[in-house]
């Protein structure tokens, strides 16, 4: 219980360091990558059930980050990243890695795009080894440690 007690008490300083960048975190690349990375954690199990799309969506209405975009084009996007996931889970996921990764060259915004998959992988309760493995993945598409935060 020690380590989702960490994991949860992480996940909270994450959102309150995404809340505090919440003003260099405006571009339509990070946009663009925080939904890819919302698809791909929601994805990482190879299906994606209503919940998923639930907490996306409740992240969308409710992150102070995402409300510097309009929910429904966030929306339209994360459903479009979803469609080429569930289409071809790993052709979709290159395409996906790919869109996150153009946040690299930005590391406010590079390390906002996996606190946000972070937050989405543990919004149930349950931070899951596929999920790890995607934002690992992530992370290295973006030249961050994944040790960075904890993966």
């Amino acid at each position: 219980m020690a380590l989702w007690d960490r994991f949860k008490e992480s996940a909270q300083s994450m959102q309150t360091q995404l809340t505090a960048k919440k003003n260099d975190l405006k571009s339509g690349a990070f946009r663009d990558a925080s939904m890819a990375m919302c698809a791909l954690v929601s994805a990482a199990d190879g299906s994606v059930d209503p919940s998923e799309r639930q907490r996306v969506a409740s992240l969308i209405a409710s992150n102070d980050v995402l409300q510097n975009f309009p929910a429904t084009d966030l929306q339209r996007r994360f459903d479009d990243y979803l469609t080429k996931l569930t289409s071809d889970f790993d052709f979709g996921k290159v395409a996906i890695l790919q869109e996150i990764a153009k946040v690299q060259k930005k590391p406010t915004e590079a390390r906002a795009v996996i606190q946000i998959g972070i937050v989405i992988g543990g919004a149930d309760g349950v931070f899951d080894k596929s999920e790890q493995a995607v934002v690992r993945e992530a992370c290295f598409a973006v030249g961050l440690n994944p040790a960075e935060f904890d993966l």
